[in-house]
């Protein structure tokens, strides 16, 4: 088979393939660029998910009129010199391939303007270079992509939905807002403003990403000796997320997502934290370039430490005793100034808690041969935690969809599982009337009598079931009936959880819920399905959002019904709970005579012991 040599347009869309999958991964690229150029204001328009338009503007060095040429030339950068130089990055790009791939799948345009020129444009149409011309423009870059993949259809066609693509892209952009709070930065999609930030320090852009809640519920901590420093801020103990999208972690300034500081952390959380609760956290952690390699991933979402138990150490033995409030915790906190101003939204919230009263400036925190020697002889994780940290998977950068098929498979048999179980339970029946109330047990579990037969009723089991069932027959029918609040719930979300919701609010609008999108990324339920009044609204998204990968693998329609059924759970009457005569009546009549019954979790509602059952046990008979 003869070998050809591919033409640069060939191997610059190979390159793209890697380099600019998706639109995010232009906005990517073309910021770090400009951070990179030493910009102190960086702008970001995008249009249609970035599909249409992306332009990134800065106000840094700029390029040289005869480098304009160059900027669009494979393997061509400012950033590197020799070979030696990759074991010592100090930029966010440095590969030389980015505007080239770019430019190759794409209409691209450059306009650019040093401290000593005149501005001067480029043009690319996909991969063809124009000439260059002189042009109006401030000190700076002016980076403009239009029509992305425009002649790679292939790639196009997988791109995401508008909605989501501009999530995704909102979620790198709340990355360089945290990862460089000293830069100001102004996000617009569509030519809705996003993110605005002023580069007026970390606290700020916290509250400009998350909100001045989340701020209020951290504790902001810095470690620091010679060479290795972490800082950043924690959430609170009791403060926890339904997914892993509010934890950030950048090294050395760039964002990654790393298993070994990522268990770190989740393993000091360990014993304050549930099953599916996961901890905030925006960290820092700047060490020596030559510990750490940045090359080890395509899209440089990884790094690789020269001793990842060191790295390890540090970090959790830092959040460990942040997190437990010891005396040793005092020298990692940062002590707020008397006065911050920030301008923020204010929103009511829920109880904020504070964890950690006791603050002071903050001292000189592990140096790395200290962490070294403490790992050695010291630190020690307790056991009940060491199969959380072998057991994390590394966390990629981009969770790609789940196929679609065996999900949906297992589902519907477990749902035809399920109907099959319902429909024998249902099978007996006995008329209501011939039920003799004879008291209750341990507040929960009804007495009746008929015949020569006792039950046993579980009067939180049963009504669960009621109130399941006629949601279920509310949804299938259309004919919701909704309950206005008397003070509607907001719910502040990040940019890919406010995509989700906003897909299928005419989902949850279907089953009673009047919610609206209110602000950039928060939503206002005004309303709930009437059934469910007193239910725990944060504790019910946070379920639907906490399974968000897995849920577009399914219509969030067929597994709503999933979620009802805990929220029915928590809506129904306690064990415990003390029912009134007419309570107790209404219970039973609703039943409808139904022994059979379960809860929407398989749990029996109703037990029957025959005469002979109980004769047997006190010997009566044998």
């Amino acid at each position: 088979m003869k070998i050809n040599v591919l033409a640069p347009g060939v191997y610059n869309k190979i390159a793209a393939g890697e380099v600019v999958d998706r639109p995010y991964s232009v906005v990517k690229e073309l910021v770090e660029n400009a951070i990179d150029a030493g910009a102190t204001e960086i702008s970001v328009e995008i249009e249609k998910g970035g599909k249409k338009r992306i332009c990134v503007t800065d106000n840094g060095s700029g390029i040289d009129r005869d480098d304009l040429a160059l900027a669009y030339s494979s393997h061509a950068t400012s950033k590197l010199m020799t070979a030696d130089d990759l074991f010592s990055i100090h930029t966010l790009g440095f590969r030389g391939e980015a505007i080239a791939s770019i430019a190759a799948v794409s209409h691209m345009e450059i306009v650019s303007r040093t401290a000593s020129a005149d501005a001067y444009a480029l043009s690319c149409d996909g991969g063809i270079l124009g000439v260059v011309r002189p042009a109006a423009g401030a000190g700076g870059t002016v980076v403009t992509v239009e029509d992305l993949f425009f002649n790679v259809p292939a790639r196009l066609k997988f791109l995401k939905s508008d909605a989501q693509e501009e999530a995704d892209i909102g979620s790198v952009m709340a990355r360089f807002l945290l990862s460089r709070p000293e830069i100001s930065f102004t996000y617009i999609a569509d030519g809705k403003k996003k993110y605005r930030s002023f580069g007026d320090g970390l606290p700020a852009a916290l509250v400009a990403v998350y909100g001045a809640d989340v701020l209020a519920n951290c504790t902001q901590i810095r470690a620091e000796k010679h060479g290795v420093r972490l800082y950043g801020f924690l959430g609170n103990r009791n403060f926890y997320k339904a997914n892993r999208t509010y934890q950030s972690l950048f090294v050395n300034g760039r964002y990654v997502v790393n298993q070994t500081v990522g268990a770190a952390v989740t393993n000091a959380y360990a014993s304050y934290l549930m099953k599916r609760q996961y901890p905030f956290y925006v960290l820092f952690l700047d060490v020596p370039p030559e510990i750490v390699d940045v090359n080890v991933h395509p899209n440089k979402a990884d790094v690789r430490f020269a001793d990842n138990q060191v790295i390890y150490g540090c970090v959790y033995s830092v959040v460990s005793a942040v997190l437990d409030g010891n005396s040793r915790a005092l020298e990692y906190l940062v002590a707020p100034p008397e006065e911050t101003k920030i301008p923020v939204r204010v929103r009511e919230t829920a109880e904020i808690h504070q964890e950690i009263p006791a603050k002071k400036p903050a001292g000189e925190g592990m140096s790395y041969a200290e962490a070294r020697e403490a790992l050695a002889f010291d630190l020690t994780i307790p056991k009940e935690q060491e199969p959380r940290f072998l057991e994390e998977k590394p966390v990629r950068m981009e969770v790609r969809q789940p196929v679609a098929a065996p999900a949906e498979d297992v589902f519907a048999e477990n749902q035809r599982y399920l109907k099959e179980q319902a429909a024998r339970a249902r099978q007996e029946r006995i008329d209501p009337a011939a039920l003799v109330y004879k008291g209750e047990l341990f507040r929960t579990y009804l007495i009746y009598e008929s015949g020569d037969c006792a039950y046993l009723i579980d009067q939180h089991a049963a009504h669960e079931r009621i109130l399941f069932d006629r949601l279920k027959a509310s949804w299938e029918t259309r004919s919701v009936v909704s309950q206005p609040m008397l003070v509607p719930f907001v719910l502040s979300l990040n940019g890919q959880e406010f995509a989700f919701l906003e897909k299928n609010f005419s989902v949850l609008r279907e089953i009673g819920f009047e919610i609206e999108e209110f602000g950039d990324t928060s939503v206002r339920v005004s309303a709930i399905p009437a059934d469910l009044m007193g239910m725990d609204l944060q504790a019910f998204f946070g379920d639907v959002l906490s399974s968000m990968e897995s849920l577009r693998a399914i219509r969030l329609a067929d597994i709503l019904k999933d979620k009802l059924a805990t929220a029915a759970c928590k809506a129904a009457v306690k064990g415990g709970e003390q029912l009134t005569q007419d309570e107790v009546r209404a219970l039973v009549e609703q039943m409808d005579g139904d022994i059979g019954m379960k809860c929407p979790h398989g749990r029996p509602a109703v037990v029957r012991m025959k005469k002979s059952e109980i004769e047997k046990l006190f010997k009566r008979i044998v």
